[in-house]
């Protein structure tokens, strides 16, 4: 993911420029560990790898964490409650049970939050939009991550009944139910699908996006890599923000700062990409108002 590439050259830099007269005194530069589910290299896409992973870096001795997901965070706060923790979440980080107060974080975590989870339900009112004829949708959730996927759930049900839609729960945890899941979807005559912003979904958001190509179904994303691998549309949180500012709180925490002295930041941008070729690809006419409103079209 480029935001995360982004992301780790911004620590990069933070090592570069920590004080001539700070360094001489360190026997060695600081160390960040970085604990996420988006890459093999870290958790694999195993959210029951997450804790090892975490208890590794503790004893390693690391200056600080950056845990990206819900469950890498929650695995990070378990292994330790003195090494700073910096978490990027898409949800609320205080019902999660990450802090007690966004702000004042307290113990050794604070983070980023955006508004992912919360703009859920506007995915499916984007779909609605784009295939207004449809009846029925369709959602997929990762039912190994069991708290957003049961929120996401209620959430896109709700929006579902105000928009007088049927909408069916598809789940998918390995890459051998994606077929099955597509399949599904064209045997319920679904209009379209949302796909719930999962990070077993988003590291293979180009996977997804080609059998969305293939199968001819309109299909809603949480972010922009889905759409640039030629998935029709994503509407989330902007993800490169979030990771810029959580960049910034681990350079502050380098430079002597206490997590719980730093209030978990929101960033409340939420970003719309459009994918043309995509649209007319499934004979879908993007209405010129979502045209307007769009960050990005994609053509």
């Amino acid at each position: 993911m480029s935001s995360r590439r982004e992301f780790i050259a911004l620590l990069g830099g933070a090592a570069a420029m920590w004080p001539l007269a700070a360094r001489a005194q360190q026997p060695a530069l600081p160390v960040i560990g970085l604990l996420t589910t988006k890459e093999y290299r870290f958790a694999g896409n195993k959210i029951e790898q997450l804790p090892a992973l975490a208890a590794d870096l503790v004893h390693r001795q690391v200056t600080a964490i950056v845990a990206t997901g819900n469950a890498a965070a929650l695995a990070a706060k378990a292994a330790t409650t003195t090494i700073p923790i910096v978490f990027l979440v898409g949800s609320d980080p205080v019902a999660v049970g990450l802090v007690p107060s966004l702000a004042r974080p307290g113990g050794n975590l604070t983070g980023v939050t955006n508004l992912t989870a919360e703009v859920a339900p506007k995915r499916l009112e984007l779909l609605h939009e784009l295939v207004p004829t449809a009846t029925v949708m369709a959602l997929l959730v990762d039912p190994t991550d069991p708290g957003p996927a049961e929120s996401v759930s209620r959430a896109l049900q709700a929006a579902a009944r105000s928009f007088g839609l049927e909408l069916h729960v598809l789940s998918a945890s390995s890459e051998h139910d994606f077929d099955a899941v597509f399949a599904k979807v064209i045997q319920l005559r679904a209009g379209g699908l949302v796909i719930g912003s999962h990070a077993f979904f988003t590291a293979r958001s180009e996977q997804l996006a080609g059998l969305a190509v293939r199968h001819a179904v309109p299909t809603v994303y949480a972010y922009r890599e889905f759409v640039a691998a030629g998935g029709l549309a994503s509407y989330g949180g902007a993800i490169t923000e979030q990771y810029r500012l959580a960049g910034v709180y681990a350079a502050r925490i380098l430079k002597g700062e206490k997590p719980n002295e730093l209030p978990v930041q929101q960033v409340t941008k939420v970003e719309l990409f459009l994918n043309l070729k995509a649209a007319k690809a499934l004979g879908i006419t993007v209405p010129l108002p979502l045209l307007a409103r769009a960050d990005e079209v994609i053509e």
